[in-house]
């Protein structure tokens, strides 16, 4: 099994090494967690995901009982070259604002991680310049991908309880259909949603980009790596190395909404297996969403119409990690209780 210290990958291919090693769940951890829940003062599965909550944090923190001591969050932003094309009624300044804002305490992101006792931290990341229009090119250039995929991978520290990813970047709706478009097949109208409000003219515009990205960088049959670098961003690959880091160092991840979603979807599809530590933490109202969670085979924990990104819906569902682990560490056993159990 590869081991890492300090998570950091230096190619692709060196990205390709480490998915083909993954270390897997600690299962004494998992079967320790799996044991407990049937003595505890209820009846069998009345928590209902919550007790599956329990095991699964237990399986990939390594430990039993699982705790929720040090939930952490960071927000990646990052400009994109398909912005040229105005696929976003939004002006590229905001990623610019919202950033500042977000490193000032004032975003949406900082008022739920407040509210969970999360960490934040804000990366921007090469944020001044845009990445490649990938109706003309691959949107990074290798040493581009692997910077910011970098950046991911260091923002994860070994003894965070989990860790939620967000974005912010105006017109990454677009490059993250184009990458689940490219990579479970489909149509551009399928997989490209409104966004932050593209109606009209925006919208063809929107769905004649994904359309036309995707037949370009496919024709060649790349793998779903390398179809991250051509049609991704530095924001997505970056939550995509923090999605990997996490699991290097025996971290869950709560992934969030669409963006944050579709930045992941190619390490699975390298990979299969490489998202098993990773919940999906809330159903996003983008229409592409409910396709990708379909294709991973996970119910979001949560469902209430929110599509607002940053990491909000993810930071949103410490509040359900919490409850769980303090049910299953917390409640008292049958016999501690002196409660009879039922009959089976």
């Amino acid at each position: 099994m590869l081991k890492i210290s300090a998570p950091q990958i230096d190619s692709l291919d060196h990205l390709r090494h480490i998915l083909r090693n993954l270390p897997g769940p600690d299962t004494a951890a998992r079967d320790a967690a799996l044991a407990r829940e049937p003595l505890l003062t209820k009846p069998r599965g009345a928590l209902g995901r919550l007790e599956e909550l329990a095991a699964w944090l237990a399986a990939w923190q390594g430990r039993h009982p699982p705790v929720m001591d040090r939930p952490a969050a960071a927000t990646f932003a990052g400009n994109h070259g398909v912005m040229k094309h105005r696929v976003s009624p939004c002006p590229v300044e905001v990623t610019w604002q919202q950033s500042k804002n977000f490193a000032e305490g004032g975003g949406s992101i900082n008022a739920f991680c407040r509210s969970t006792g999360t960490e934040h931290k804000t990366y921007d990341i090469a944020i001044d310049s845009f990445t490649r229009d990938f109706l003309e090119g691959p949107a990074m250039d290798e040493d581009d991908f692997v910077a910011a995929f970098n950046v991911g991978m260091a923002a994860v520290e070994a003894g965070m309880s989990v860790f939620c990813p967000g974005e912010m970047g105006i017109g990454n709706t677009t490059p993250a259909s184009a990458m689940a478009m490219a990579i479970y097949g489909g149509t551009a109208e399928q997989w490209t949603g409104y966004g932050a409000g593209a109606v009209g003219p925006i919208m063809e515009r929107k769905i004649r980009v994904v359309a036309e990205g995707v037949a370009k960088h496919t024709a060649d049959s790349p793998d779903a790596v390398e179809i991250a670098r051509r049609l991704g961003g530095r924001e997505l690959a970056a939550m995509a190395g923090a999605t990997l880091s996490g699991r290097l160092q025996r971290v869950p991840v709560l992934l969030d909404g669409f963006p944050c979603t579709a930045s992941a979807v190619f390490l699975e599809a390298f990979q299969p297996g490489a998202l098993d530590h990773c919940r999906i933490s809330h159903a996003s109202a983008e229409v592409g969403h409910g396709m990708l969670t379909e294709r991973l085979a996970q119910r979001p924990l949560l469902h209430l119409g929110m599509r607002l990104g940053e990491g909000t819906g993810a930071v949103l569902a410490v509040h359900l990690l919490r409850a769980a682990v303090t049910c299953h560490a917390d409640m008292a056993t049958f016999d501690e209780a002196a409660v009879a159990r039922a009959e089976r």
